[in-house]
C-alpha cells in the first residue's frame, strides 16, 4: 500500500494511506537506503510502500521508499559529518523571518536560500511581526525587500498578530506542498494556528535574556489544507549548516551571481581577488548588492574544502 509520511519522530512515523487513513509505521528491520548518510532515512513528505500489520491497532511496516523529487537538508545538529533531511517532495518553501524579537540575520536567510537553490525549490520570505516594527526596522525591511525581489524572490510583510498579510500567504499555499521554516519565536506556530484554529499548537515567548526563540515544535509534521495543498511545520532552526555544497559551487546558488559567472576570466573564479571577475565588477557597479556579496564571502569563509 502506498502512503505519504506525515510525521517523523526518528523511530516511528505517521503515514497517510491513499484512502486517507493514518497508520503508525516503522521501518522494516532489513530496510536500508544505500548511499544516504543522513540521520533520518525517512523524512516527512516521503512517499513509501508499506504493509498493514494490524488493522485494529492501525500499525504498518515500511518496506520501500520511492525516489524523492527533491529535499531540503542541513548539517545534523548532533554530527557535523552527517546531514539531516528536513522534508522532501516539496513545491516551495517559506522562510519566516523577523527583524525584531527575535532578529533573523541576513546570513541565516541567505544560507536557507542557498540550500533551497541547491535543491531547486522555490523560496518565499515572509517578514512577520510587522506590528513591532518602528522606523529603523521598516527601513531595513524595505532594503531587504528590494534586494531579494530584484533577484527573483517573493517577499511578504505580515503580522500574524494583527492578521495583516496573512490572506496573501494563504493564497501562496494553495494546491502546493510547502515547507515552513525559521528560527523559533518568529511566529510559525501562531500562523499555523491561524490556518487551523482547532489545533492550538504550542507557542512560546522569545527568551528575554538571549533574544532567541524557544523551541516549541519537536518533530517535523505535515498538515492538509482545506482548500488543497499541504504545509510541513519544522522545528525552529537556530543554525542552518549547508550540506553537499563545495566552495567552488557556492556562487552557483546565488541567482544574481550565477548569471554572471560565464563573464569571469577564469572558469574556476571564486570572486574574491581574481582579475576580470564579472561578479566583483557587478558589486562595484551596484548591480549585485554588497550585502549579498558579503554574505557570500562569509558563508565561503565558514566552509571547509570538503562538501560540508
Amino acid at each position: 500500500m502506498k502512503a505519504s509520511i506525515y510525521k517523523s519522530t526518528g523511530s516511528w512515523y505517521v503515514a497517510k494511506a491513499a484512502n486517507g487513513k493514518l497508520y503508525n509505521a516503522r521501518i522494516k528491520g532489513i530496510f536500508k537506503i544505500d548511499e544516504i548518510s543522513s540521520t533520518n532515512p525517512i523524512a516527512v513528505g516521503d512517499e513509501v510502500e508499506m504493509e498493514i500489520e494490524d488493522i485494529q491497532e492501525e500499525s504498518a511496516m515500511i518496506d520501500h521508499i520511492y525516489d524523492r523529487r527533491n529535499y531540503v537538508a542541513r548539517v545534523s545538529p548532533h554530527n557535523k559529518h552527517q546531514h539531516h533531511i528536513i522534508a522532501s517532495n516539496l513545491d516551495q518553501s517559506i522562510l519566516f523571518a523577523t527583524l525584531k524579537e527575535p532578529k533573523t540575520s541576513q546570513g541565516f536567510m541567505d544560507r536557507f536560500l542557498v540550500s533551497c537553490e541547491s535543491y531547486h525549490i522555490p523560496a518565499i520570505i515572509v517578514f512577520n511581526k510587522s506590528d513591532l516594527y518602528r522606523k529603523k526596522e521598516m527601513e531595513k525591511f524595505l532594503l531587504l525587500k528590494n534586494i531579494y525581489e530584484n533577484i527573483g524572490y517573493k517577499v511578504v510583510l505580515a503580522s500574524v498578530e494583527k492578521n495583516e498579510g496573512i490572506a496573501e500567504v494563504k493564497s501562496l499555499l494553495q494546491n502546493k506542498t510547502t515547507l515552513l521554516s525559521g528560527h523559533s519565536g518568529v511566529g510559525k506556530s501562531t500562523f499555523i494556528n491561524a490556518l487551523f484554529p482547532g489545533f492550538q499548537l504550542r507557542t512560546q515567548e522569545v527568551s528575554g535574556w538571549s533574544g532567541k526563540g524557544l523551541h516549541t515544535t519537536t518533530f517535523a509534521e505535515m498538515f492538509d489544507l482545506e482548500n488543497g495543498g499541504r504545509i510541513i511545520d519544522t522545528p525552529g532552526v537556530r543554525e542552518f549548516g549547508l550540506v553537499d555544497i563545495s566552495k567552488q559551487e557556492l556562487s552557483h546558488y546565488f541567482p544574481e551571481m550565477r548569471v554572471l559567472i560565464n563573464g569571469c576570466q577564469f572558469n574556476n573564479c571564486m570572486h574574491i581577488n581574481e582579475k576580470d571577475c564579472a561578479v566583483k565588477k557587478a558589486v562595484n557597479a551596484g548591480t549585485v548588492s554588497e550585502e549579498r556579496y558579503i554574505s557570500y564571502l562569509t558563508i565561503l569563509d565558514t566552509m571547509d574544502d570538503t562538501n560540508y
